[in-house]
């Protein structure tokens, strides 16, 4: 029996978050406060106040949300201790900070960089991401193939869930192929960009540079890296499988059940929501999940 910690990106945002937490808690007040200084912006009002527009942004939504899970983390006078780690996407930032691999000032620079770099990626070429339900994974993959122009499965949610991504037209196009092959639904999803799909290499480069120049340590616990789902605690992979993320699919699914295989039968979710309890419910149904901010 082990514990995971699990971590969320982007879409799990909300008006208010962070706010109560910050209220109680000193050192919560002193994390916001210096991640106003690092991010050049006041973070916290978007966070506390902010529209449902002004959050959606990508250099505003991804630091907002490691921020929360940091946040979290922080308040944590559980004593709980992971002994493994995982993130969906942007997360996977907030879990090598829990795991000791990065410093959290440094994890939000990175976080910071990898945001603007993404939001000019997304400006060069018109893409967009749509999710998929109640298809096997392998035959969205076989239609995304066989499409012109670019379109890949970008989240491995669970099984019955994936998210495609890439340019506009294309995603389009597979959408409706996919419903006329027996997809329940194909629904486009409201982000400005083709995350973790190939237009974002421009985004991968830029940010190669800022990981590489980063300071990584070796690990308390392995995490579980979205690009090949397997657990490492070596330091020059964990940077090599950061890098190659932006580019590559998100494998949910496949690294929830190499947790539970290792042992993992406890997940808590550290961040704003519950959507990755949900996902982790429908992979292995008989894990136990609990929300980490409800016990701070």
């Amino acid at each position: 029996m082990k514990t995971a910690f699990v971590f969320p990106g982007q879409g799990s945002q909300f008006t208010g978050m962070g706010k109560k937490l910050y209220e109680v808690n000193k050192e919560v007040q002193d994390i916001f406060h210096a991640s106003n200084d690092i991010l050049g912006f006041d973070i916290q009002s978007i966070m506390f106040d902010g529209t449902e527009e002004e959050l959606k942004r990508t250099d505003v939504t991804q630091p907002a949300i490691f921020i929360h899970s940091i946040a979290i983390l922080t308040a944590n006078k559980t004593e709980i201790t992971p002994q493994m780690v995982a993130g969906h996407s942007l997360g996977e930032f907030s879990a090598l900070v829990a795991n000791k691999s990065l410093d959290w000032k440094d994890a939000l620079s990175l976080v910071h960089k990898r945001a603007l770099a993404m939001q000019s990626a997304c400006l060069l070429t018109k893409g967009t991401m749509a999710a998929i339900l109640a298809m096997d994974d392998n035959k969205v993959d076989e239609i995304c193939k066989s499409i012109d122009g670019i379109v890949v499965a970008a989240n491995y949610n669970c099984p019955g869930q994936l998210v495609i991504s890439g340019e506009e037209s294309a995603v389009l196009k597979a959408c409706e192929v996919l419903k006329e092959n027996g997809a329940k639904r194909a629904l486009l999803l409201p982000v400005g960009g083709a995350f973790h799909s190939p237009l974002m290499e421009p985004a991968r480069t830029e940010l190669a540079s800022a990981i590489a120049s980063t300071q990584f340590n070796t690990p308390i616990c392995p995490i579980y890296q979205n690009v090949n789902a397997m657990a490492t605690s070596d330091p020059q992979i964990i940077k090599d499988n950061l890098i190659a993320q932006l580019t590559a699919p998100v494998r949910w699914t496949t690294s929830i059940q190499n947790m539970s295989n290792d042992g993992a039968t406890l997940f808590y979710e550290v961040g704003p929501g519950k959507v990755l309890s949900g996902l982790i419910k429908k992979i292995s149904p008989v894990a136990d999940t609990k929300i980490l901010e409800e016990m701070v």
